[in-house]
């Protein structure tokens, strides 16, 4: 499977971005979908995940950020409200088949895309 991820720029806090990702393959919706991220010096973390029908965030984000899934387009999106300096990281896309208790973890993931640099100023 190969990933697409788009959408990141560079904006102030406050603002929204939404980053998209575009797989290759028609199975996409066969998969569990997450988005990581990872900011200089620092290991890549958990932002969200959609497996089946639910939808995992890490604390940080919850009640600002949204995952969803569009299986007719192979697409999966990251909507980002009221961003934060602390969110500035390149933000990766990943499919996999993580089991439940392993959904945050970023080696449950087979696929990733390249990464879309999201950086927010204070």
């Amino acid at each position: 499977v190969q990933l697409q991820a788009s959408g990141g720029g560079l904006v102030q806090a406050g603002a929204s971005l939404r980053l998209s990702c575009a797989a290759s393959e028609r199975a996409f919706s066969t998969y569990t979908v997450a988005w990581f991220r990872q900011s200089p010096g620092k290991e890549r973390g958990f932002v969200a995940a959609f497996k089946g029908g639910s939808k995992y965030y890490a604390d940080s984000v919850k009640d600002r950020f949204t995952i969803s899934r569009d299986n007719a387009k192979n697409t999966v999106y990251l909507q980002m409200n009221s961003l934060k300096p602390e969110d500035t990281a390149v933000y990766f896309c990943a499919v996999g088949r993580p089991i439940t208790s392993t959904v945050r973890a970023s080696s449950s993931y087979a696929y990733w895309g390249q990464g879309t640099q999201v950086t927010v100023s204070s």
